[in-house]
């Protein structure tokens, strides 16, 4: 029982909830086993009443449920491509009619690009890199880049009208317990202004089909626990949840 809610309570802080056990330890108390989700805040958001936890363990996991298929609805209605309506041609006018000629019909948008990170991309990728709320000096970023190049593992970049507004990572793993190398997306950013326009997708498709061509048969992804709005483009996308990533700083 322990060992589900704590893995109930994992999955509520992917979401940036927190699960509330009752403290009852009676079995034949009413409130014995019962559960509720709160907020940071501390706010009441489901099986909660006045005097505590309400649910059962299952309701709420149900309700979490729910939730990942509230954001994969919303990750696919933002991947769907919107389909163009054809302009009616407007009627001819007569020869002698003198009205002003009609306004020019406005620039298309600029369709996504997808190529190598450069050097000269290194103010901006320091920019998209603290989006993810981490800090790196634009030197040490093409201080790695170099590093990349040589290994033959430089990230990609997607552009719109020449301005770099995504980033992803690539690597290639080789182990001793695996059969083929195993390919990972260290790395996965898109400019808030430019998210919507299926720029993740093409991203990581890119990276996908690269690590085939290595020889991988496996790809994972590093993602921080705080990041729910990424998780849920990453199983719109294909991707389970595996294992837990630990890390030290040495």
């Amino acid at each position: 029982m322990s060992e589900g809610l704590d893995e109930l309570a994992e999955a509520a802080r992917n979401r940036g909830l927190k699960l509330v056990r009752s403290r009852v330890r009676t079995p034949t108390k009413r409130r014995f086993g019962k559960v509720g989700l709160t907020d940071k805040s501390g706010k009441p958001v489901f099986g909660m009443d006045a005097k505590g936890p309400a649910a059962k363990p299952d309701e709420v996991q149900q309700y979490l449920r729910k939730l990942d298929t509230q954001d994969w609805g919303a990750s696919l209605d933002a991947a769907a491509p919107q389909r163009k309506r054809k302009a009616k041609k407007p009627p001819r006018e007569p020869a002698n009619d003198r009205r002003p000629p009609p306004a020019p019909k406005p620039k298309a948008a600029p369709e996504p690009q997808i190529r190598d990170a450069k050097p000269s991309d290194a103010p901006r990728l320091v920019e998209l890199i603290g989006e993810l709320g981490q800090d790196i000096a634009e030197e040490a970023v093409r201080k790695n880049l170099s590093r990349l190049k040589k290994a033959g593992e430089l990230p990609l970049v997607a552009t719109l009208d020449k301005r770099v507004v995504g980033l992803i990572g690539r690597h290639i793993m080789v182990t001793v317990h695996r059969p083929n190398p195993v390919g990972r997306i260290p790395v996965l950013v898109v400019a808030k202004e430019a998210r919507g326009r299926g720029i993740g997708r093409m991203l990581v498709e890119s990276v996908e089909q690269w690590c085939r061509d290595q020889g991988c048969e496996l790809i994972e992804v590093t993602s921080n626990d705080r990041l729910a709005e990424a998780h849920a483009f990453y199983r719109h996308m294909g991707y389970e949840r595996t294992s837990i990533r630990f890390a030290k700083k040495l």
